[in-house]
């Protein structure tokens, strides 16, 4: 099963996008704390619907939580300090995809823990920053999901 952890998320509706495209992929969700928001607030509820109940979602306290609890998984960090095209990688289903921020990215600090093979970039036209978050994971966690095969999908 493919695992998407968000490093310290802030939007709400990015966060309960992602819980729904966790439920369709048949990925776990892992959310590193402190987290911008709780899990009452109505723009996370309305964005999520119901899937919320049909994927696993997994609160740590920090990364390094994360990774002591998971120190069997490969992780790939998304980040525009990466060459490597995301597209490059072949991924298996045990693999952990690590995002940022939305303002921030991923810190320098767990960028550099990362091996340099494992740090992966979105292409985009020159002079631009960024794609939203939720965009960048169903980007990654679809291509990820389509090279094992669409494992778990209904016929």
């Amino acid at each position: 099963m493919l695992h998407i952890v968000l490093f310290e998320p802030l939007i709400p509706g990015n966060t309960g996008n992602i819980i729904r495209l966790s439920a369709n992929v048949g990925a776990e969700l892992h959310l590193i704390r402190p987290l911008g928001f709780n899990f009452d607030e109505s723009h996370l509820r309305r964005a999520s619907l119901d899937y919320a109940d049909l994927t696993v979602i997994t609160e740590h306290e920090n990364f390094e939580a994360y990774v002591r609890s998971h120190n069997d998984r490969r992780i790939f960090a998304v980040t525009t300090k990466a060459s490597r095209v995301y597209a490059e990688v072949k991924f298996s289903e045990n693999d952990s995809l690590l995002f940022g921020r939305e303002d921030t990215g991923l810190p320098d600090e767990i960028i550099s823990g990362i091996p340099s093979d494992q740090r992966l970039l979105i292409p985009m036209r020159p002079a631009n920053r960024s794609l939203n978050l939720s965009n960048s994971v169903a980007l990654i966690a679809y291509e990820a999901w389509r090279q094992t095969d669409f494992q778990g999908r209904m016929p």
